[in-house]
């Protein structure tokens, strides 16, 4: 019943909520679900960790200036997301040629999992275009117009618009 109620109050304020509470919302959703599949499946492993783990798969080792780059990621929350893969025993760092760089590559527990983990991401697209039926029109598709949209117009620049016009 205190679920019920909170659920309800929750919707609520979601129906004058600005667009960046609507985005958190969305991803409140989201992520805990995808967490716990993983935990269903015995990983310690974090959505966050994906787009890392897929790019060392595809390109094989690599500077984490290079990954953060194929990633779309800063530097600085790349290094952050490696040093907690790093930790949980996802990937080793090695040092390369240059001493001060360090090349980063997947770890035997990584590939071990790699099949599991191909799996979850399976059901977790099935499960994205579900919800995308659900909706009528694709959800991914709609990010990535308003990602590219703010490329070309950032919103910093939408905002001074907005305060002049």
């Amino acid at each position: 019943m205190i679920y019920k109620r909170l659920y309800i109050i929750a919707i609520m304020d979601l129906q004058h909520a600005t667009l960046g509470t609507l985005l958190r919302a969305l991803l409140d959703q989201l992520d805990p679900a995808v967490e716990q599949a993983y935990r269903d499946l015995q990983l310690d492993y974090r959505p966050r960790y994906t787009p890392v783990l897929r790019t060392l798969m595809a390109q094989g080792p690599c500077r984490i200036k290079d990954l953060a780059l194929a990633c779309g990621l800063s530097h600085s929350a790349l290094s952050q997301t490696v040093a907690a893969m790093v930790r949980d025993g996802w990937l080793h760092s090695v040092i390369g040629e240059d001493s001060r760089e360090r090349i980063l590559q997947l770890s035997p527990h990584a590939l071990r999992a790699v099949p599991a983990l191909q799996a979850q991401w399976q059901a977790t697209a099935h499960a994205a275009r579900s919800l995308e039926a659900d909706l009528g029109q694709s959800l991914e598709q709609v990010l990535r117009s308003a990602l590219q949209a703010l490329e070309q117009r950032p919103f910093a620049q939408r905002l001074r618009e907005a305060r002049e016009g």
